[in-house]
């Protein structure tokens, strides 16, 4: 018997609520373990944790995400001599954003966050 593994936005919510919780706890209160016949739950950190990332939009798999010219994405950008930072289509097409979207900049000390903005100009769900 195992549980039924929370993913995507449900899970981040649930890792969220259970912030004060042992990591263990977190993994098996969002499903990620497995109950033998005779009652003893084995939690499934792996599988948590890669659900997270995922969830996160990481991908541990990159050979199904390879760019048009066979390369894979390294989730690593440099800025140009120009000041400029560019993100690639491999980045934008898993995201799902489309030519014209537009996003809020956040400057953090040092990060920058982008907050996607809808037609009214406000933030879509931001964390």
């Amino acid at each position: 018997m195992s549980g039924n593994p929370l993913t995507g936005k449900a899970l981040l919510q649930k890792v969220k609520e259970l912030s004060d919780q042992p990591r263990r706890e977190k993994a098996r209160q969002c499903g990620y373990y497995t109950t033998s016949k005779s009652g003893d739950v084995r939690v499934n950190l792996t599988e948590f944790y890669d659900a997270l990332l995922g969830a996160q939009g990481v991908i541990l798999n990159p050979d199904s995400a390879k760019d048009g010219r066979g390369r894979e994405p390294t989730y690593r950008v440099s800025v140009h001599k120009n000041g400029q930072i560019v993100i690639g289509s491999t980045y934008t097409e898993e995201m799902g954003l489309k030519p014209g979207d537009e996003f809020e900049i956040k400057l953090g000390y040092k990060h920058i966050k982008l907050n996607k903005l809808n037609e009214d100009g406000e933030v879509v769900d931001e964390d």
